[in-house]
């Protein structure tokens, strides 16, 4: 079953309102009420916190931008966005898909904790941020193109792949190298792994990380979700070789003890 929202001229409260209407929520419950609702906006523009807090498995498809705050907090439902997305997409996210046809802008992912986001072009700032494993959830993000300086700060746990992938005519950014990563890696980081297509230069580093080369289930990781990339924006899987990348992973669980003790 599939239900229709045309969102033009609504505030973001009165959308996410028309959303909980269909699913059979009351204002104050993220229940799983419906199940397997499909639901289409048309003419998403701006519009906040679209999908937050949402459980069960439900589908919400976007046409259009959505604003800040993409499924924050969201535990299971899977949404898919058909243009850019803003900041902020899968803050605090549980567990769940979020599938974003273009860019991003700054801390996607937010200290997420659980579910996956593809991300089909580049990411802004900070992509990754605070991100932790919670329990035997592990966060993924994927991202396509490139990503902005302070990729994975402060990350505690978690997988982040970097396809530094390239498309004619609308990416610019870094150079002619294969790596499309910022600066500032893994400032920060304690916990979790990142993988990046392409040789990294050391200055580009945070202080707090070291390079390894992806052996046994690191392979299995990167065929998994490559593969994953591949099928939701129908990507070349032949062009992205598993041995083109490198590892990425913390040198200290606690990287700055000497600030805090003795």
């Amino acid at each position: 079953m599939k239900e229709l929202i045309d969102s033009k001229g609504l505030g973001y409260r009165e959308l996410n309102g028309h959303i909980r209407k269909i699913l059979g929520l009351s204002s104050s419950d993220s229940g799983n009420r419906y199940a397997g609702m499909e639901i289409l906006l048309k003419n998403v523009c701006g519009q906040r916190y679209i999908g937050c807090g949402l459980k069960g498995d439900h589908k919400i498809s976007i046409e259009g931008v959505p604003g800040n705050d993409l499924a924050a907090f969201m535990d299971g439902p899977i949404i898919e966005v058909f243009e850019n997305g803003q900041d902020g997409i899968g803050n605090t996210m549980n567990s769940g898909k979020v599938i974003i046809h273009g860019d991003t802008g700054d801390i996607v992912g937010y200290s997420m904790r659980g579910g996956e986001i593809y991300i089909e072009g580049s990411a802004g700032f900070r992509c990754g941020i605070h991100m932790k494993a919670y329990k035997k959830k592990t966060p993924v993000i994927i991202i396509g193109g490139s990503a902005g300086d302070y990729l994975g700060e402060y990350m505690a746990g978690g997988i982040i792949i970097l396809l530094s992938l390239r498309r004619k005519g609308v990416d610019k950014v870094f150079g002619t190298g294969t790596n499309r990563a910022g600066y500032h890696i893994g400032s920060g980081m304690h916990g979790g792994t990142i993988y990046i297509r392409g040789k990294v230069e050391e200055y580009k580093l945070g202080r707090d990380v070291i390079i390894d080369e992806p052996k046994g289930s690191d392979i299995d990781i990167l065929y998994e979700y490559i593969g994953n990339y591949c099928n939701f924006f129908s990507a070349d899987a032949s062009s992205i070789k598993v041995e083109d990348f490198i590892k990425l992973i913390p040198f200290s669980h606690r990287p700055y003890k000497k600030l805090y003790t003795y």
